[in-house]
């Protein structure tokens, strides 16, 4: 069975993370021949980044061959932006995307450059896998077919992704000088207005004034977007100078690319993650939080609802709102309690066990559900249904 993937590689950008990923999974499968297409960035300011991966990783990745111009397979899979839903030259074709805000945004359509995302996706025969059923309902209010929207949702590696034992962590801790500290993390672009990073340095300040011996270690991604800048931003409509001045020493921002396998290590050495986003396709960092043994806070109601239960995580009150409009679109997401943000993030200060018990059953979660070989199994279901690999498709399998 051959597959061709076109997509980007060697960017720490969510979707070129996921086409990598599941690259090396699919390199695994003796009954795949795989093809890859680099298609180009959307920004000229984007570099090729090396490192990520290690260096056999690395390797295998750069030493998969280019499909020649009339080459014919079974699927053909994009994962790049914009979107492009065309016929392919394969028996079937799958565009993997993402709905942060509920809909197909305007900007989205006009950088495909068609009229309408309805129009496009019935005019053509793609199928579009996208992570969770939040984005789903996305495609489906902006006019998609229901029929040919897939559910395939993320995973972590477990080599990388994972609990630290006790004596490595603490001797990281001391090394970070973090060690007398409670750490909360959070990764992302950093953009306020879908992950609410004011929020979390709103509710942080507030932590901060009950006990001071916590820090907020914030990871951006410089090399792609304005990150700092964002927290900036939104910490000076967020807080007061003076709440301003309690935090900021107590603030750890890392903006560097890091490889997959240092970053793995910022969750080791956290506490708890916590995300109060208003709007996400999937949110892969509670996922990764998850891997490593963390306690995750995150808002009720949105994609993460997909992948998360009680063992592990504590879910904030939220809105559901389709009121907000931007650039001419009405947009939906889900606001977090601002209250009830802080009331969490005070409760896994304070209820050690809750850390023990998230140590002990995340991980085992994301072992039984959501390694990158079972999100390859099931989105292989969708690229090439005659043949069964794992479930064929994604429904929420939380207890």
């Amino acid at each position: 069975m051959h597959i061709i993937i076109q997509g980007w590689r060697f960017l720490p950008h969510s979707y070129a993370i996921v086409n990598q990923f599941q690259l090396l999974e699919m390199l695994n499968r003796k009954h795949l021949q795989i093809y890859h297409q680099d298609m180009p960035y959307i920004s000229k300011s984007w570099q090729p980044v090396t490192g990520l991966f290690s260096p056999n990783a690395e390797i295998a990745l750069r030493n998969i061959p280019k499909p020649s111009p009339q080459k014919t397979a079974d699927a053909t899979l994009r994962i790049y932006a914009p979107f492009n839903l065309s016929f392919s030259t394969s028996k079937r074709t799958a565009v993997f995307a993402c709905t942060e805000w509920g809909i197909v945004s305007k900007s989205i359509v006009n950088g495909m450059g068609v009229k309408s995302f309805a129009e496009a996706h019935a005019q053509g025969d793609a199928i579009i896998i996208t992570p969770s059923h939040w984005s789903k309902d996305g495609f489906i209010r902006s006019g998609a077919q229901e029929s040919r929207v897939a559910v395939v949702p993320l995973g972590v590696n477990p080599d990388i992704y994972h609990p630290l034992p006790t004596s490595q962590r603490t001797i990281l801790r001391q090394k970070l000088g973090i060690h007398n500290y409670f750490v909360f993390l959070n990764i992302g672009v950093m953009c306020n207005s879908s992950q609410g990073v004011g929020r979390l340095l709103k509710a942080f300040a507030t932590i901060v004034e009950r006990y001071p011996d916590t820090k907020l270690i914030l990871k951006g991604r410089d090399a792609i977007f304005p990150s700092q800048d964002s927290i900036l931003k939104a910490s000076k409509v967020a807080l007061t100078n003076e709440q301003m001045e309690k935090v900021k020493s107590r603030i750890i921002y890392v903006g560097e690319t890091l490889s997959f396998f240092e970053l793995a290590q910022l969750y080791q050495v956290a506490d708890a993650y916590v995300s109060p986003y208003l709007a996400e396709g999937f949110n892969l960092p509670v996922l990764e939080a998850t891997a490593c043994g963390l306690p995750v806070i995150c808002t009720k109601g949105g994609p993460t609802d997909d992948f998360t239960n009680s063992d592990f995580a504590l879910k904030i009150d939220s809105k559901l709102q389709n009121n907000y409009t931007k650039d001419g679109d009405t947009l939906w997401c889900v606001v977090p309690e601002q209250e009830h943000l802080i009331e969490l993030m005070q409760t896994v200060i304070e209820k050690s066990l809750l850390l023990d018990h998230a140590r002990q059953t995340g991980p085992k979660w994301v072992l039984q559900h959501f390694t990158w070989k079972q999100v390859v199994d099931r989105l292989l279901d969708v690229l090439i249904p005659s043949v069964k690999f794992g479930r064929p498709t994604f429904e929420p399998i939380i207890l």
